[in-house]
C-alpha cells in the first residue's frame, strides 16, 4: 500500500508498532523542489527548509514519528547523500534562481529523487557555510537523530564504482553516499547470516610463515586451529563455512531505470537491509517512497511494503514498477 500525502500527515494515522523495517533516502537539503508551482503544500516541502538547522529538526520530527511505527526489534536504514556550498552568483555575476542547479553542476551524480550534489548558501541562511564547504547533513541528521534517543549502530559507505563525472579538479570526485542503521533498543532482529559475504581466497588459505602453512579452521594433531595470523596456530578463530559476516562498505553500482530521469538508488543496495531488517512476511516501510525501489524489493521477497509519497507522480512511477499484489490498493490520505 501506498498513501498519498505528507510524510507528517500520514506517519500519525499508522499503528503504533505495526512495521519490524525501515528503508527509505529522505529528501536532500536545498536541491530542488518536488512540487508544481501552486500545490498548496509547497511552503512546506521537506528539503527546502531555509536552514540546514531546519532541515535537520524536520527530519528528527519526522523519525521520531518513524520510531513510534516501528516495532521495538526493528530497524531503521536512511540512505543520505551530502551536499556542497556554492555561491548565490553564476561565474558572470548574475544571481542564481532558487533551486535551479548552475551550469557547472553538470554531471553530478543525481539520487533517488534526482537529487544533485550542491545547495546555495548565505551567511544567513546558513551561519558558518562558506562556498565550496561540504556542507554534512548525513553526520548532521544522524547525530541529531542519536541525541533524540535512537542507537546510531552502523554507518554504511554506499561506494559506487560508476560516479558520474564531476567537472571539480581541486578535490577527489565524489563517489560514495551513506547508509545509517538506526534502532530503538540495544536488541533488536538482524539476521546476520542472511547478509554474509564470501570469504576472499586469501582468507580461506593460510599463507603465513612459521609453522606449516593449512587452511582456516582445519585442525593440527594437538586440536589447536589455524588462525590465519602469521602461521600461528591457536584455538581464537575458526572460519564460518556460511561465510564472513557483512562489512561497512557496499560497492553497488548506481542503478538506472528507463522511465526515469534520474537514477534510482539500486535494488542490490536495498536488498541487505530487508534481508538483515525481516523475517518472511513481515512489514517494510519507505516513508519517501520516489521511484519505489524499497517496496519493489520487498514484494521480491516476500515481504509486506507501506509507502508514503507526496507527489502523485512519484506514485504512478512506482506503480509501474512494482507489480502484482503489493498494490492491491492505492490510498490516498490528503
Amino acid at each position: 500500500m501506498i498513501h498519498h500525502g505528507d510524510v507528517r500527515t500520514i506517519l500519525p494515522t499508522l499503528k503504533a508498532g505495526s512495521v519490524q523495517c525501515v528503508m527509505t533516502s529522505p529528501p536532500y537539503w536545498g536541491l530542488r523542489s518536488y512540487l508544481a508551482e501552486g500545490h498548496d503544500q509547497k511552503a512546506e516541502e521537506l528539503g527546502l527548509e531555509p536552514t540546514p538547522e531546519a532541515y535537520v529538526e524536520n527530519m528528527v520530527q519526522v523519525f521520531r514519528e518513524v520510531k513510534r511505527v516501528l516495532r521495538d526489534d526493528g530497524t531503521c536504514w536512511i540512505n543520505l547523500g551530502d551536499s556542497y556550498a556554492t555561491s548565490l552568483f553564476t561565474r558572470q555575476g548574475e544571481p542564481r534562481k532558487v533551486c535551479q542547479p548552475p551550469n557547472d553542476w553538470a554531471g553530478t551524480d543525481l539520487g533517488e529523487r534526482g537529487r544533485s550534489t550542491h545547495v546555495k548558501v548565505t551567511q544567513q541562511s546558513a551561519p558558518g557555510l562558506k562556498p565550496k564547504d561540504l556542507v554534512g547533513i548525513p553526520w548532521r541528521v544522524a547525530f541529531a537523530l542519536q541525541a533524540d534517543g535512537w542507537y546510531l549502530r552502523s554507518d554504511i559507505i554506499w561506494a559506487k564504482p560508476n560516479p558520474m563525472p564531476e567537472s571539480v579538479t581541486d578535490r577527489p570526485t565524489k563517489a560514495h553516499e551513506y547508509l545509517f542503521l538506526l534502532t530503538k533498543q540495544a536488541r533488536y532482529y538482524y539476521d546476520a547470516d542472511a547478509i554474509r559475504e564470501p570469504y576472499a581466497a586469501k582468507t580461506l588459505t593460510h599463507r603465513g610463515g612459521g609453522r606449516a602453512a593449512g587452511k582456516l579452521g582445519q585442525q593440527d594433531k594437538l586440536g589447536k586451529v589455524a588462525s590465519g595470523n602469521f602461521g600461528k596456530w591457536n584455538k581464537a578463530r575458526v572460519v564460518d563455512s556460511r561465510g564472513a559476516n557483512a562489512r561497512s562498505v557496499w560497492t553497488i553500482n548506481s542503478q538506472p531505470y528507463a522511465e526515469a530521469h534520474f537514477a534510482t538508488f539500486p535494488e542490490k543496495l536495498v536488498e541487505p537491509c530487508v534481508k538483515a531488517g525481516t523475517k518472511h512476511g513481515d512489514t517494510v516501510l519507505d516513508p519517501f517512497v520516489g521511484s519505489g525501489t524499497t517496496g519493489l524489493v520487498a514484494g521480491k521477497l516476500g515481504r509486506e511494503f507501506i509507502g508514503i509519497e507526496l507527489n502523485a507522480d512519484y506514485i504512478t512511477l512506482a506503480q509501474n514498477r512494482i507489480e502484482g499484489p503489493l498494490f492491491a490498493t492505492l490510498h490516498d490520505s490528503r
